[in-house]
């Protein structure tokens, strides 16, 4: 925390009533700091609650942002418009785009010496102004909440949109950004000032008690984990779990990372409200079909691609704020943008995967590769292969499992792994032993040349 900072929380306590003096206002204090994404709408979900719990007649908010997502924004904005205690902005340096939207939400806007209000245009990930669709769902949200506040609705959305012009404040082509003695000469803030005490001194209020917020440990986890940045990372150690998992089938190591890394993904957006339980189970739905495709049909068709769908899907659903399939709360931006977060993580972790996978083994399959790096050499008494099992060459024997290629073969009463030197075999077919290579039985059909 900056120097400033914590002289204004210092100052919290300085401005606290002297002892002996009656305690008529209570003040619930919690803070923004950072990009408005899912971590500030947790705060500010546990800030009213705990601020309704405590009966707090004032929620106080010292906020510092560039913006964000406006799904949250959006969030935030209906919490502190529909929250029972008055709400109370501190603008401390910027409060631009969502933080703009945010602050207008508030009953009263003070600023420190220097802050600035505004700019709440809406751009994408690479900093570009978003079609006019975009832009006119964002200037609703600004009217709407600055009329709901009292505030002119032309200035809010000014600050959006511009081609608003209005005499003496802003000339067509810009957008609106306004400095704290601007703010409070057009109505957007009520005083500058520099402490808790200045902001109790403005509204009238002599004795006061303080409860600032704290996050408990669990607090911080979720925080950390809907991190999009973190949920990011997570779809990637998803997507390289189930893709080790296929090379080496069987419960190991990558289809622990998957598990671990879905179970990190999923349960704290699902705390959050995000997830639904029908979301949840269309990923695990996703990955059971991916594996029915890979394991028990031949080729690859409807079954796996429908598994991807799925897959894909659940992690974008669980993103966002929809109620089963209605997404008219959601922002279309915001769909947008959950779509191309998930699939970028997803086609860079696989394609990362691959990566890995030619530098740790080198075998050759389909899926990949299958054999680690590592040299056994038979001097230092590592044997290859049996070859007692050469001998079993040019005897005949029937599959005793789906071959594809690989699979299990009986040969007089003794079942052997094998493969398959035409690719797909079907169980109870008559094979012939017709090499014996890679220490493994090479197999043919019976009737192959028929």
């Amino acid at each position: 925390m900056k120097l400033k900072h914590l002289l204004f929380v210092g100052y919290l306590f300085i401005s606290l009533p002297f002892f002996g003096q009656t305690v008529s206002k209570k003040v619930y204090f919690f803070e923004i700091d950072d990009n408005i994404a899912k971590p500030a709408l947790r705060k500010t979900e546990k800030a009213i609650k705990e601020a309704t719990a405590e009966k707090a007649d004032i929620l106080l908010l010292r906020l510092n942002t560039f913006g964000g997502e406006l799904e949250s924004a959006d969030k935030i904005r209906t919490l502190l418009l529909e929250a029972p205690m008055t709400t109370i902005v501190f603008i401390d340096n910027n409060a631009a785009s969502a933080g703009a939207l945010i602050s207008i939400a508030c009953d009263s806007i003070y600023m420190a010496p220097g802050s600035s209000i505004g700019a709440a245009s809406v751009v994408n990930q690479q900093g570009e102004i978003m079609p006019d669709k975009y832009q006119s769902y964002m200037r609703s949200l600004m009217r709407t909440t600055a009329e709901k506040k009292g505030r002119n609705p032309m200035i809010a959305q000014a600050m959006v949109d511009p081609d608003v012009y209005i005499k003496g404040i802003i000339d067509s082509g810009k957008v609106l950004t306004f400095t704290t003695k601007e703010a409070i000469l057009n109505g957007f803030c009520e005083g500058e000032v520099n402490s808790l005490g200045e902001i109790m001194q403005n509204v009238g209020v002599e004795n006061y008690d303080v409860s600032m917020q704290k996050l408990s440990f669990l607090d911080k986890i979720i925080l950390f984990l809907v991190n999009p940045i973190v949920s990011s990372i997570l779809i990637m150690l998803i997507v390289g779990g189930i893709y080790f998992e296929l090379q080496t089938p069987g419960v190991g190591f990558p289809l622990i990372v998957a598990i671990s890394a879905a179970l990190l993904y999923f349960a704290p957006h699902y705390l959050e409200g995000l997830a639904a339980h029908w979301e949840i189970l269309l990923f695990i739905l996703g990955v059971g079909l991916l594996l029915v495709e890979i394991f028990l049909i031949p080729g690859f068709g409807f079954v796996g691609i429908t598994g991807i769908v799925l897959i894909v899907a659940s992690l974008i659903l669980s993103m966002i704020f929809n109620i089963g399939f209605d997404f008219q709360l959601v922002p279309p931006t915001q769909i947008l943008g959950k779509i191309f977060l998930v699939l970028s993580s997803v086609i860079i972790g696989f394609f990362l995967s691959i990566w890995v996978g030619k530098k740790v083994i080198t075998t050759e399959t389909r899926f990949g590769t299958l054999a680690f790096n590592t040299v056994l050499n038979s001097e230092e008494g590592y044997i290859a292969q049996d070859m007692r099992l050469a001998d079993l060459i040019g005897r005949d024997g029937i599959t005793i499992t789906f071959m594809r290629p690989s699979g299990k073969v009986e040969i007089d009463g003794e079942i052997y792994d094998a493969v398959s030197d035409v690719g797909l075999i079907d169980k109870n077919e008559e094979v012939e032993v017709i090499k014996f290579e890679n220490a493994q039985l090479v197999v043919t059909k019976k009737n192959k040349n028929i």
